[in-house]
């Protein structure tokens, strides 16, 4: 049991170090973008308050309590120091609900605003930035966040469950995956967004609908479709969301405007769906799916057997 506990300490307090020293770090980061923008910004007016507040957020406040946190770790004060500190882990959550909207009023305002444009790069030149630019720069913290994550789990885990200091650390890895999974899901949706966004301009004409409030955009690809009267392979464009398979052909090459797009040849509802291998159990070359609809049934075949595999589980997964 010593040689136990011994070796926990050893760890926490390797740990422990590593996280002040990371801490040195990330708060040198921040104070070139405070120093060298945030400051000097403000008192030159480069920019209007609302687009500097949308491009910055809350780095001051994240940089206040990153301060503040590493004061505590340089005196050997983990617990409460961890307790403090994830009294403002929201402001992450914040930080990176507002991060797209930075990014935009970022680049609008390198388009328009010519003295801003001179600024930035001017900055940039300095030794401090090794090459950096501001937008390598903003999102840290949801860097830091991640890595947070990680150094709270490892001292929890080299810590004395019968000690005060376990509580506090558990409180604290407790918080902080909280919001990791809060900045996750903000991703997950913007990325699902900007998929179902992309779809909807490949398919011609607005007929059909991709952009719905609840729908996952969840793979795509082309699979072969077996017609039920012995016609010949037809080549489709298959994209399955959470709610709907949509079918979709190319349009013609040649077509002055819509050379590029796919039209939608069928839209399948997948709340009456069933999905069935036909066969592609054995190792033999590709594959059949079926897929059975209240007034349909498609078959879709593909030479590549893990491909069908992957989209017999996808499917079914969306189905269910």
């Amino acid at each position: 049991v010593e040689d136990q506990r011994a070796r926990w300490e050893r760890k926490r307090r390797r740990t422990a170090k590593e996280l002040l020293e990371t801490e040195h770090r990330y708060l040198e980061q921040l104070d070139l973008v405070l120093t060298y923008f945030v400051t000097i910004l403000k008192a030159k007016g480069t920019l209007k308050p609302a687009a500097l507040e949308t491009i910055f957020g809350p780095l001051e406040t994240l940089y206040s309590a990153s301060h503040v946190l590493s004061l505590y770790l340089e005196k050997g004060n983990l617990g409460p120091g961890l307790e403090n500190f994830c009294q403002s882990l929201d402001i992450y959550g914040h930080y990176a609900e507002n991060l797209e909207q930075a990014n935009k009023t970022l680049k609008e305002q390198l388009r328009k605003n010519k003295s801003f444009r001179r600024f930035k790069k001017l900055q940039e030149t300095r030794p401090q930035f090794q090459g950096r630019v501001l937008e390598d720069l903003l999102p840290l913290p949801l860097q830091r966040l991640h890595q947070y994550k990680h150094f709270f789990r490892d001292l929890l885990e080299n810590t004395s469950p019968d000690t005060a200091e376990y509580q506090k650390l558990a409180k604290a890895v407790k918080s902080v995956s909280e919001v990791s999974q809060w900045v996750q899901d903000i991703f997950d949706k913007r990325e699902n967004s900007m998929q179902l966004l992309r779809v909807q301009k490949l398919l011609k004409g607005l007929k059909t609908q991709v952009l719905t409030p609840g729908r996952w955009y969840i793979r795509e690809g082309w699979l072969l479709v077996v017609p039920s009267k012995g016609e010949e392979l037809k080549r489709r464009m298959f994209f399955l969301f959470s709610d709907i398979l949509i079918a979709a052909k190319p349009c013609h090459p040649l077509h002055p405007l819509n050379s590029n797009k796919l039209s939608c040849q069928a839209v399948y509802p997948l709340h009456q769906c069933s999905v069935d291998k036909v066969f592609g159990h054995t190792q033999s070359q590709g594959g059949l799916l079926s897929l059975s609809f209240p007034h349909k049934t498609l078959l879709l075949m593909s030479s590549n057997q893990q491909e069908i595999h992957d989209w017999y589980r996808s499917l079914s997964a969306a189905v269910r």
